[in-house]
């Protein structure tokens, strides 16, 4: 025996025999007589404190047992709830590899319409380029044409005027 239960065994033990010495101590007459009821309460005493025991033990395996059951039961739910946050995590991880996933798509897509835009304006800017290239320089072969005919006219204008040449 330990802890509680004992203290309580040996308080009850003890004022039992407390109780016997003092009616015994109180009682007139035989001796014999004092002692078969001494003995008596010694047996109601030990049987007392026997079942003392008994419903002590009683208590703790019965205490045990829902203990146990507790454990179980809290065990069961901690596991379930663990169980319901992996869950819950592994669907947060497929949406967040889903969505990387899709931004990934997309930022591919945008880069290759950006590249392609990027070529085509290019492509326009070179056409235009060339285009505007070609006119400056049939504009000023033309210009160049009119001005050595012109100059050419009035050279031989003024030659003329000097009488080295003439028509």
């Amino acid at each position: 025996m330990s802890g509680t239960g004992t203290r309580i065994f040996y308080g009850v033990s003890g004022a039992a025999v407390a109780g016997g010495l003092y009616y015994i101590y109180q009682m007139p007459g035989d001796a014999g007589s004092a002692e078969l009821r001494f003995q008596k309460l010694a047996e109601e005493v030990t049987a007392a404190g026997r079942k003392l025991r008994l419903e002590r033990e009683e208590a703790q395996r019965k205490a045990q047992t829902e203990g146990e059951e507790w454990a179980k039961k809290a065990g069961a739910q901690i596991d379930k709830t663990a169980d319901s946050l992996r869950s819950n995590v592994n669907e947060a991880n497929a949406k967040l590899g889903s969505g990387l996933s899709q931004a990934g798509q997309k930022l591919d897509q945008l880069t290759d319409e950006g590249s392609k835009k990027v070529n085509s304006a290019y492509d326009q800017a070179s056409k235009a380029y060339k285009d505007t290239s070609k006119q400056v320089n049939e504009t000023a072969d033309s210009f160049d044409k009119t001005v050595n005919k012109k100059a050419s006219e009035a050279k031989g204008g003024i030659l003329s005027w000097l009488g080295f040449g003439g028509k």
